[in-house]
């Protein structure tokens, strides 16, 4: 049987707002790669990988893409002894509302779609072909 909508609502509505201020124990990451079963790899400002768990509240609710930012707690898993490093705790949907706040890292700079055009390329876009000559008998 399906979550209830409710449930549904209550989930999104929570990952739409970033937090006012970000506890010692939580970053934000990209995700890199997705590893199966509900884990990820997500890659901190300093460049350090990290394998996460998503937790059960999030699964078949919010989907998670790659070169997407997730918030982490790292503290999660620390009295554990296993592979995970952490667990995501919420999911950026709106990046542009996350971008203002004070906490995001530099390092995680906006990366336009398309790619950068170089002037040295010329584009043939819209321009009619080349005049050949039709000297030549057939």
């Amino acid at each position: 049987m399906p979550r209830p909508n409710r449930q549904l609502l209550a989930t999104a509505a929570e990952t739409s707002n970033p937090p006012d201020e970000l506890e010692p124990h939580h970053a934000i990451g990209c995700v890199i790669k997705g590893e199966g079963k509900n884990l990820y790899t997500v890659e901190l400002p300093d460049g350090k990988s990290l394998l996460v768990e998503l937790p059960s509240r999030f699964r078949s609710t919010i989907w998670i893409k790659r070169g997407g930012f997730v918030l982490i707690d790292t503290e999660a898993f620390e009295e554990r002894d296993n592979k995970l490093d952490g667990e995501i705790i919420n999911v950026v949907r709106d990046e542009k509302q996350w971008r203002k706040q004070t906490y995001w890292p530099s390092q995680f700079v906006k990366k336009s779609p398309y790619p950068a055009e170089s002037e040295e390329e010329e584009s043939n876009v819209g321009k009619m072909p080349p005049v050949q000559d039709s000297d030549e008998d057939v």
